[in-house]
């Protein structure tokens, strides 16, 4: 029998007939082949699946988790995607194996962004990245948020303030214009220094004196020279050499010590090039002098016009930066501390200087005490007139401002003549209110269409209150009068130490008699509307020299 042609369809099988042969074939040969590449096709499909359940088991990047919550996390870089971990405590090493791969880029100081957020999900398996993989994503993400290169600087810090600068050489040269402003004749230099104080490298300054220098520098020659018998000689006479008084041309005169009057501190850096500061703005920020606020304590003889005059501020910019004070007529007393403003620069600068000058001094004061007087009396026993002298002193300046002087050597042209005062010793008494609580209802002073029969001008307060209110004595002293007063009303007088007397008007009734002693705060009448009166009330004066002053101005 012929060979057929044939085609491998699996349609063809069934319509071969058995024992015919096919290309050297017999067909019933074919059919058992069939049969063996069917099982094996089954065998095959098996072994995949079980090693697709293998993997699934064994691969380490797809695990079972446990049911917990949230157990796979997605993580994100700067809202990118970077991968996805079972535990967000493996993002943190990381990042920082991304930023040291990022870092290795460049020679200079690299900052970039990096914000990580995260996304959670419970399931039963997962699918978890490698670690190298999450580095370099995040390495790749980083490398889009890099900011521009950042220069190498210096910020300096000065109180509050705190300036950018390109190098070490512009702080010093910075630091130096500061100080040339009172060294004129360049005999100090600035340098930077370790901040011995600070765990940190913090430079701070350190003022040398050039003169200083060439002295330390000269005396270190003359140790390594005079040696032996020569040292020990100029040891011995240094010591037996009687002091002598320095006359006034023996005197250095000029720029004795200057320092920084501020804690500068000084730090290295790396800013945006828009972020520093040229020199020159540095230097006009720095010494440029502003309005500074600054305590001011009264001293004894101060008045507000005499403060605002010292301080070179005007009235009444002194008024308004201090709440206490509410006019130019108020009443400040030694001890106030009011708020003043000063012109300083950021930095200031304090400095000692010998200085030579003539001038014209006042004595001091001699007091003499007088136990049987109140405070608030004096009298002046002698005159003062002023003398001359000649004077070397050290002065010592915060800027412009003078804070100490303290005189080396005087010589007295002519003597001063001291100015003599006596002065009580004894405390003046104190005055309170005459009734607990009450509303004012007239203040002292002049006033519009009074009660008829009443002053236009008003001698002292009225306090409203129902009839029957205590009144008692606003201080210690002697009761002068006490009965009828024509338009006050039934009255009290009260005399007492200082020479002043207080009135109280208007009473309902008298609880005490002329010449009896009474205590502060001790009951002495009640309130009434007796007199010249409009309604319940108590009138209350207080009278210095016989004439009436406002009560409110004395109560305490």
């Amino acid at each position: 029998m012929r060979n057929v042609p044939f085609h491998f369809m699996d349609s063809g099988w069934q319509n071969i007939p058995t024992g015919i042969p096919v290309n050297g074939f017999k067909i019933k040969k074919m059919k058992k082949l069939s049969r063996y590449y069917k099982k094996m096709k089954i065998a095959y499909i098996k072994v995949a699946a079980f090693a697709i359940v293998v993997s699934i088991f064994f691969f380490p990047n797809y695990q079972k988790l446990e049911s917990t919550g949230d157990n796979i996390f997605t993580v994100y870089l700067n809202g990118k995607q970077v991968g996805i971990v079972g535990d967000p405590e493996q993002v943190d090493a990381c990042l920082i194996a991304a930023r040291k791969k990022l870092a290795g880029t460049s020679d200079e100081l690299v900052l970039a962004d990096s914000e990580i957020s995260y996304t959670g999900a419970e399931v039963l398996w997962g699918a978890i990245d490698d670690a190298s993989v999450i580095t370099s994503n995040m390495t790749s993400v980083l490398k889009g948020s890099v900011k521009e290169t950042l220069n190498r600087s210096y910020t300096v810090k000065i109180n509050e303030y705190t300036v950018n600068l390109s190098s070490s050489e512009e702080v010093l040269a910075l630091l130096q214009a500061s100080i040339n402003k009172y060294d004129s004749g360049n005999e100090y230099y600035v340098d930077l220094v370790l901040d011995g104080d600070r765990e940190l490298n913090v430079l701070t300054t350190q003022i040398y004196s050039v003169s200083e220098q060439k002295e330390e520098e000269q005396a270190a020659e003359e140790v390594m020279t005079s040696v032996g018998i020569n040292a020990e000689l100029d040891a011995m006479f240094a010591e037996v050499e009687p002091a002598v008084e320095k006359d006034f041309a023996d005197y250095e005169l000029g720029l004795r010590s200057l320092q920084f009057g501020d804690t500068v501190e000084v730090v290295e850096s790396y800013l945006q090039e828009d972020e520093i500061t040229s020199l020159s703005q540095a230097i006009e920020e720095v010494t440029k002098e502003q309005e500074k606020e600054q305590i001011y304590e009264v001293v004894s003889g101060d008045t507000l016009s005499q403060i605002a005059e010292k301080n070179e501020i005007p009235l009444a910019d002194l008024i308004a930066m201090n709440e206490t004070i509410e006019n130019e007529n108020s009443m400040i007393r030694v001890g106030d501390e009011l708020i003043v403003t000063v012109p300083e620069p950021e930095l200031s600068v304090e400095r000692t200087e010998e200085v030579y000058y003539e001038e014209d001094y006042e004595a001091d004061i001699i007091y003499v005490d007088n136990d049987d007087w109140y405070t608030t009396q004096t009298q002046t026993l002698q005159e003062p007139s002023a003398g001359h002298r000649i004077v070397v002193a050290n002065v010592s300046y915060r800027n412009n401002e003078e804070i100490d002087r303290d005189i080396l050597k005087e010589e007295i042209t002519y003597e001063a003549v001291p100015k003599i005062v006596e002065r009580g010793t004894k405390i003046p008494p104190t005055y309170i209110k005459p009734i607990s609580g009450g509303r004012q209802s007239s203040g002292f002073g002049r006033r519009r269409a009074p009660t008829r029969g009443a002053s236009t001008y008003h001698k002292g307060v009225d306090w409203a209150t129902p009839v029957g209110t205590a009144v008692m004595a606003s201080s210690a002293g002697t009761v002068a009068k006490a009965g009828w007063g024509s338009g006050y009303g039934y009255v009290v007088y009260i005399n007492h130490g200082d020479g002043r007397q207080t009135r109280y008007g208007h009473l309902s009734k008298v609880l005490v008699s002329p010449g009896q002693t009474v205590s502060q705060g001790q009951k002495i009448a009640l309130s009434g509307n007796t007199g010249v009166s409009t309604g319940p009330h108590v009138h209350f004066e207080i009278l210095i020299n016989g004439t009436q002053v406002n009560p409110l101005s004395y109560l305490n």
